[in-house]
């Protein structure tokens, strides 16, 4: 009986610790914004980036003119995220988004 139990927490232990090293860690991906008063519309800019798949968090505060956005694990592409910024535009307004490498 011992022995089983020893083999069944080995197990766990194994399983458990190769669960964690599949895991895909967080991205930093940083864009550079621009575009005809794009500075006025940074919550319209969050909001898109949040929409994208895979997105955790959007900072705009911590480097002007950036959006530094973290993702889950590779899950948004910084095509996407790209293509997010650049869909918020309006009447005489726009806005870029171009990833920094």
């Amino acid at each position: 009986m011992r022995f089983i139990t020893s083999l069944v927490v080995t197990a766990v232990m194994v399983l458990g610790t190769a669960a964690i090293a599949t895991q895909a860690a967080d991205q930093k991906v940083t864009l550079m914004l621009g575009g005809k008063h794009c500075d006025s519309y940074l919550n319209d800019v969050e909001t898109a980036l949040k929409t994208v798949p895979g997105v955790k968090s959007v900072d705009l505060k911590s480097m002007p003119g950036h959006a530094v956005i973290e993702t889950d694990g590779g899950k948004a592409k910084p095509q996407d995220l790209e293509t997010a910024v650049n869909g918020v535009k309006g009447s005489g307004w726009n806005c870029t988004g171009k990833v920094m490498k």
